[in-house]
């Protein structure tokens, strides 16, 4: 299952297709990206309403396995933000990312949507780390979500489950931009692998 994608290439790779395109992007120096005007994924808890148009580039996936990718990113607007999504359907989903919400802070973390409901677990950060890594290794209905600053330390965010899971999962990168629009970001590269990092305990 190993593959490093970097998207070089002045074409898409053949197995990869836009969920929601975004107002405008390039590949041949990684994919770069410029959001659409009030675009976000989350559904229903706390906020009531249901959003479904962020921008994901997605491939298909089965069976267990751990994808990464490394984004740098000029976020302009609260809540600019984008990293790696899991989808099942609209539903049933999971997106890591470092969310905007000044120039002084920002909001590391990530959303798990369950039957319809989503929930959103953060941590601070500073805004000027405007280059991030990010890591999801699934093992059955289980995912384990990391972070990085550096690809050599990684941080654990959280450990999910998803009640829906069915295969072939929609797995790739995403970026939205709630309320505002043209936020810029650039993913270097997604490398899919074997899942040797959520490992059985006990």
């Amino acid at each position: 299952m190993n593959r490093i994608e970097q998207f070089l290439s002045p074409s898409l790779p053949d197995d990869f297709y836009w969920f929601n395109p975004p107002a405008r992007y390039e590949i041949g120096r990684g994919l770069e990206l410029v959001t659409g005007p009030q675009t976000d994924f989350w559904q229903r808890t706390h906020y009531g309403f249901q959003r479904d148009d962020g921008h994901c580039l997605f491939t298909k996936l089965t069976g267990d396995f751990s994808v990464s990718t490394r984004v740098t990113f000029r976020p302009t607007n609260q809540y600019d933000q984008c990293g790696l999504m899991i989808r099942i359907d609209s539903q049933n989903w999971l997106k890591v990312s470092t969310e905007y919400e000044d120039a002084h802070e920002s909001r590391l973390g990530s959303v798990v949507t369950n039957l319809g409901y989503s929930d959103w677990a953060t941590q601070t950060i500073a805004s000027s780390h405007t280059t991030m890594s990010y890591r999801v290794s699934k093992r059955g209905s289980d995912i384990l979500v990391e972070s990085s600053f550096d690809e050599e330390t990684w941080q654990q965010l959280r450990v999910v489950h998803l009640h829906q899971l069915k295969e072939p999962l929609e797995v790739g990168l995403y970026a939205c931009s709630p309320i505002g629009q043209d936020f810029w970001c650039r993913f270097d590269r997604l490398e899919i692998t074997d899942n040797t990092v959520f490992m059985p305990v006990g």
